[in-house]
């Protein structure tokens, strides 16, 4: 006798041979880990710990090269331009609840191939920023030292630090100190500023725009166009949220606070500064307000780059054991597998910032090569695909105005990728010509 299957049965199966539309995390009341528990308010907080770091301290030296008016007007529309390619993002997710990172998306519009590529892109991305925030660290332990310790052991220790803080295996045990990195970060910047105010450089020049050749200019350019160089997390943070149709609002505390941010710290920086503005930014302040705000902004690097190496590490976890026991329950190969992928990503981080003289110029590259991707350019591609893959082609000309603001996005991320990737590597070529790149294991 032929079995027959009840309406709901089928409804469950079909929903399972539909990949798309089987969330990355589920969840049941006898699991240990619960990872859908963030609120749009954490989320938002989280994506302004990882982007509002280090970042903004290179902002005012990008108005020295150019002029106030071209560097405020780029800050002011990559904000824009952010908060547009972040919402195609959220879009795509949100279609495809299976996506967990930029190597999900990969697979969904180009096959085993681009999943590598994305995801290799990913951790390299994710262990390079976390060698930045180290070295920002490192900078924030020997100003407040006065160099009282080798660098590398300065090195050493926010490594193990930032080991510590990327070990929780759900994001919401960093939530409330998202909210703590925020409230650093934003007290170093407006410290900063008062010392800029009380101490103004004397016979300071400033410029409302300067003439420059294309490579003085496109340099000035990558800080601002790397300050907001975060999507690349999005799609992770989102997995983890209760709600994820509430996505873009965290997006928009984000773009909305790094726009404002941005844009008053780099202004008053440089107008009490002047040109000679260093960067990082704090270098240009007197040594006691350059020492607070260090140890003001310290925590907020500690606590990027254990979302950096959470990002890596979580990327890996959830390609191995996706769906399985591991993720949800204490188990022995879980734990251990969890901590030598976190330990991995950030020893990486390390030996990369103590043995590579030319470390802080392969973060450039990287963030030419995949975050001008990740942050500007695959949204495009992200709507042109789900946009053919619902409605058809037909669908693209029916919105003749998107269709042409997503083309715009791809060759945005396309011409920032290469033109960062050009800059990077004269940079080495110039570093190398003056003699300025030191020796590996050195203080």
């Amino acid at each position: 006798m032929e079995k027959r299957e009840s309406p709901e049965l089928k409804d469950l199966l079909a929903l399972a041979r539909d990949e798309d539309a089987i969330d990355v995390f589920t969840e049941k009341p006898d699991h240990d880990f619960h990872y859908k528990t963030l609120s749009w308010q954490f989320v938002s907080l989280l994506m302004i710990a990882e982007i509002v770091s280090n970042g903004m301290l290179s902002l005012p030296s990008a108005l020295a090269v150019v002029g106030i008016v071209p560097a405020l007007v780029l800050i002011i529309f990559l904000g824009i331009f952010g908060l547009f390619t972040a919402k195609l993002l959220i879009d795509f997710k949100l279609n495809h609840p299976n996506v967990h990172n930029m190597g999900d998306a990969g697979m969904i519009m180009g096959g085993p191939f681009l999943r590598e590529l994305l995801s290799a892109g990913t951790i390299i991305f994710a262990i390079c920023g976390t060698g930045s925030q180290l070295l920002s660290g490192q900078q924030a332990l020997s100003s407040l030292s006065n160099n009282g310790l080798c660098s590398m052991y300065f090195l050493l220790i926010f490594a193990g630090a930032t080991l510590v803080l990327s070990l929780p295996r759900t994001l919401d045990r960093l939530g409330w100190l998202g909210l703590l990195s925020v409230a650093l970060i934003s007290l170093a910047g407006v410290l900063a500023m008062i010392a800029a105010g009380a101490n103004p450089i004397p016979n300071r020049n400033l410029s409302a725009a300067v003439s420059t050749n294309f490579y003085q200019a496109f340099l000035a350019i990558t800080n601002p166009v790397f300050a907001y160089a975060g999507h690349f997390m999005f799609f992770i943070l989102i997995s983890e949220m209760r709600k994820p149709q509430d996505a873009m609002k965290a997006a928009w505390c984000l773009q909305g606070f790094a726009t404002v941010f941005y844009t008053l710290f780099a202004v008053v920086i440089y107008v009490y500064i002047g040109d000679t503005v260093a960067s990082p930014a704090l270098f240009s302040l007197p040594p006691k307000w350059a020492k607070a705000a260090w140890g003001i902004a310290l925590p907020n690097f500690l606590i990027a780059g254990g979302l950096y190496s959470h990002t890596a590490a979580k990327l890996v976890f959830v390609r191995f054991f996706r769906h399985s026991r591991h993720i949800y329950t204490h188990t022995f190969l879980g734990w251990t597998v969890w901590v030598v992928l976190c330990l991995v990503a950030v020893g990486l981080a390390f030996i990369l910032a103590i043995a590579v003289p030319i470390f802080s110029y392969l973060i450039g590259i990287s963030a030419a090569l995949f975050a001008s991707w990740y942050t500007y350019g695959l949204a495009g591609f992200f709507w042109l695909y789900d946009t053919v893959h619902f409605e058809g082609k037909k669908g693209l000309y029916k919105r003749p105005v998107m269709l042409i603001l997503s083309i715009l996005t791809v060759i945005s991320g396309a011409f920032i990728c290469i033109a960062g990737t050009y800059v990077s590597i004269k940079l080495i070529i110039v570093a190398y010509a003056t003699h300025i790149v030191g020796r590996p294991f050195s203080c």
